[in-house]
């Protein structure tokens, strides 16, 4: 869920409430709450607005290119780019929810309960299913060049669509959670939030749960499964020779690295949250302001990696750069001479196996 950020322009007891979102608070009681309030600029607000709104523009862009090119040349697809193809409608989808929450930065949650729940689900699921993504590019890179798998996999695209199909079940199974999320005004007050209710104890020890699901299947498994396929995969090009091993090598470097930048800051964050929230860590108001605005502008990381996965999945594969200036000729965007030109530069290349695929 997006972090709220609001402003007031007064402070008065129950404005403490105002200070905190879904991530922070879920059991809420005027009477407890400890530290006092934080006021935030104006210019907070808008430029979340502004940064949701740059990473939709950039994500739908790029990610309905990798569609139209991977379904466009559908005859040759292999199973890293089925995988990239889901991965792009994981990322479009995912891309769909920001206007909302840019207007919620601005303006407060003004689409209802039910919306509410859809979206913050919807992006619950891409969150998931494009990490599980990710990871099993990973694995069919690994079994592609580490065990020369890709011929045999060629055959068995059934195998590849069910694991797929898995991995869109497991992401909304797991954002199940995210129906406590519901439209709440507090009182006296004229703004509106989307966040999670949570009304007993024993809902805030399911919450706990849930954030753990998150913290091992929706980051540390994945990010674990990416550093063993890579590192070995790398040791597997280091150990061929040719022009192409050291553009592999730079993609697969790249793609841990996005990984890295985008999601670790997150998700340390959450789980340092978490661990206030359980009460393994002795909260103070200065680590609760500091977490919050920590929440805010690693989640803004985060979402950038949505509009990253077309550049490092597809832009600087091979294939795909093929591909895209053999369209963009068909269609008359580009001359002709311009794409055998192109064509010649890659066979000059002495273009391997190894990076023959979209990545």
């Amino acid at each position: 869920m997006a972090i709220q950020n609001l402003n007031f322009d007064s402070v008065d007891f129950e404005d403490l409430l105002e200070n905190y979102t879904d991530e922070d608070y879920p059991l809420f009681d005027f009477n407890t709450i400890p530290c006092t309030l934080v006021i935030n600029g104006n210019w907070i607000n808008t430029a979340l607005a502004a940064v949701y709104s740059l990473v939709c523009f950039l994500a739908v862009t790029g990610n309905m290119i990798v569609m139209i090119v991977i379904l466009y040349n559908r005859c040759t697809i292999s199973s890293t780019d089925i995988y990239l193809l889901h991965l792009a409608v994981a990322d479009l989808l995912f891309a769909v929810t920001l206007p909302f929450w840019a207007v919620d930065a601005i303006s407060g949650w003004v689409f209802g309960d039910v919306m509410c729940k859809i979206i913050s689900m919807l992006q619950e699921v891409n969150f998931y299913s494009g990490i599980l993504l990710l990871t099993c590019i990973s694995i069919d890179r690994y079994l592609a060049i580490v065990y020369s798998a890709q011929a045999h996999m060629h055959k068995r695209p059934f195998l590849i669509k069910l694991v797929c199909a898995a991995v869109w079940v497991l992401a909304i199974v797991l954002s199940l959670p995210s129906l406590y999320n519901g439209e709440y005004t507090p009182a006296g007050y004229n703004r509106t939030m989307c966040y999670e209710i949570l009304v007993s104890e024993s809902a805030e020890t399911w919450r706990v749960i849930t954030r753990f699901l998150r913290h091992f299947i929706g980051f540390l498994i994945p990010l674990v499964v990416m550093i063993f396929c890579y590192s070995v995969t790398i040791q597997k090009l280091c150990q061929t020779k040719g022009f192409q091993k050291q553009k592999a090598m730079k993609v697969i470097i790249a793609v841990v690295l996005a990984f890295l930048i985008c999601w670790l800051p997150y998700n340390i964050t959450v789980f340092i949250d978490t661990l206030m929230r359980m009460q393994y860590i002795d909260e103070t108001c200065d680590m609760r302001t500091h977490n919050d605005r920590a929440l805010t502008a690693t989640q803004s990381l985060g979402f950038l990696h949505s509009c990253i996965n077309p550049i490092l999945y597809a832009f600087i594969g091979v294939k795909f750069r093929r591909n895209l200036v053999k369209l963009l000729a068909m269609k008359g965007i580009i001359q002709q001479s311009a794409e055998s030109q192109y064509g010649r530069s890659v066979s000059s290349s002495s273009e391997s196996g190894l990076t023959s695929t979209t990545i």
